[in-house]
């Protein structure tokens, strides 16, 4: 399994990039059938044929959007995304990111957002750090097993001696025992997680690209996350 700290072959984001192309075009061959026979270009439907061919749109729309994470991987291995990068409040971001998540399909999760007391400015592509953000706290809240609620704490930092902010991300006994923890002592965080997409590679890269990183709790047992961003 690669590592961060594995070099990267400089032909893989070609490889990714060529991927998608291959893919995307009977792709989107396929979802422009299923669309004209469901609005019946090629006669009457019944209601279970209409209930298949739905099932199978939806599978054809998840694809479509990991072919999306994909590219967007291929372009942030190749150092080639574009980021529009400006002074921007860090509790906007997160609180966006938040209200922007989807409900999950088979329970409800409360999020307990704790926002740093004052304006919290970062250098950063708000778009995308949005992104990030919300990718880390979808997927700690699809793991939550003895809790419904997760806690999402912005604060102040002094890690590796200079101004910057932390997120932790779990539920209460998971917060507590990361915020009990020093900084450097934090895991790798494991991006190589099932059921996400590629959202948490991009994720960890783009975090990457502020300057920021992630990382997993010293006990691999919890499903939390500590971010650090720098300042601005």
């Amino acid at each position: 399994m690669m590592t961060m700290s594995d070099p990267i072959d400089p032909r893989w984001p070609k490889i990714l990039s060529l991927s998608v192309h291959e893919f995307r075009t009977p792709m989107t061959v396929v979802t422009g059938y299923l669309r004209m026979v469901l609005k019946e270009k090629a006669g009457p439907l019944n209601e279970q044929q209409r209930r298949l061919l739905e099932e199978a749109e939806k599978s054809c729309g998840r694809l479509t959007l990991l072919l999306a994470e994909v590219s967007e991987l291929s372009t942030l291995e190749a150092g080639t995304a574009a980021f529009n990068i400006q002074p921007t409040d860090l509790n906007v971001v997160l609180a966006t990111a938040i209200q922007q998540l989807p409900p999950l399909p088979d329970r409800e999760v409360d999020i307990d957002l704790q926002l740093v007391d004052t304006e919290a400015t970062v250098r950063a592509d708000a778009v995308k750090l949005g992104q990030a953000l919300g990718a880390i706290v979808a997927a700690l809240r699809r793991e939550l097993v003895t809790s419904d609620r997760l806690i999402v704490r912005a604060q102040r930092s002094a890690a590796q001696g200079r101004s910057s902010y932390e997120i932790l991300v779990g539920d209460d006994a998971a917060v507590a025992a990361l915020a009990a923890e020093e900084v450097a002592s934090g895991a790798t965080f494991d991006e190589w997680r099932g059921g996400v997409g590629l959202s948490l590679m991009n994720a960890r890269r783009i975090l990457n690209a502020h300057g920021g990183t992630v990382h997993g709790p010293a006990n691999e047992g919890k499903a939390s996350a500590r971010i650090l961003l720098p300042g601005s």
